[in-house]
């Protein structure tokens, strides 16, 4: 069994029931959700909008690879009606983001897959609600 720890955040719609919606889907098509960080209210990070987002984080407990939970988690977007990822570091409002922050102790640098997330320190929106998960000492 593997741990791996996701980012969620949303900043259209009903912020609240799209994190609620995300975390069921993770339950379902990634793994076991063993504990959830409360939604933190933010300002966007690195763009300009007028939508404060919701964010939050989970771990899960999974049999899932890196690759699939990937996989797993842009399905689970675009099922969610998210119709655009970052790109060229030009960020924009969407219903759910997905992220993988950290998988065991692993290490993965490829074009679309970098764990741990390598803005992940940057971003207290991503750090707050992880430490709140995350069992004492491990970061």
């Amino acid at each position: 069994m593997h741990e791996v720890y996701l980012s969620l955040g949303t900043n259209l719609g009903h912020r609240e029931e799209n994190l609620q919606e995300a975390i069921r889907r993770i339950n379902g098509k990634v793994g076991a959700v063993v504990a959830q960080s409360a939604f933190m209210d933010t300002e966007p990070w690195g763009y300009q909008s007028s939508r404060h987002y919701l964010n939050a984080c989970v771990r899960v407990a999974t049999e899932m690879s890196p690759r699939a939970i990937l996989r797993a988690t842009q399905l689970i977007e675009r099922q969610m009606g998210r119709r655009h990822k970052t790109q060229n570091g030009v960020y924009r409002d969407r219903i759910i983001d997905i992220d993988i922050l950290l998988y065991d102790d692993v290490s993965i640098d490829e074009p679309d897959l970098k764990i741990p997330h390598p803005r992940m320190f940057e971003r207290d929106f991503v750090m707050q609600p992880l430490r709140e998960i995350m069992p004492d000492g491990q970061l």
